[in-house]
């Protein structure tokens, strides 16, 4: 979440909304939210319930969810997802950024 901050205003600038979707109750993601002072939007989803609808992949051994980040654009159609195969499996701001100049 933190490299997302560090381009946030290239983000905003292109017109994107980042949102977060955590594993934590509202309570806590809120806190940490606060804590860090994240200029985006989190949405705590402690049931999965948007992790099933996007595939993403909990893997108890690694030490829960599997990063993943969707590319949605304003129809609300996914134009590019990445599921991560480990916690530091991120696309890098530029890729995203990248894909952004693209639709």
């Amino acid at each position: 979440m933190a490299q997302l901050r560090q381009d946030y205003a290239e983000f905003t600038r292109r017109d994107t909304a980042i949102v977060v979707i955590g594993p934590e109750d509202a309570a806590r993601f809120q806190a940490y939210f606060t804590e860090n002072d994240l200029p985006y939007i989190g949405l705590p989803d402690p049931k999965s319930s948007v992790l099933k609808l996007y595939g993403q992949e909990v893997n108890l051994f690694k030490l829960g969810r599997m990063p993943a980040q969707v590319l949605v654009d304003k129809q609300g159609i996914a134009r590019f997802v990445h599921y991560g195969h480990a916690m530091t499996d991120i696309p890098p701001n530029a890729e995203m950024l990248a894909l952004i100049d693209t639709l």
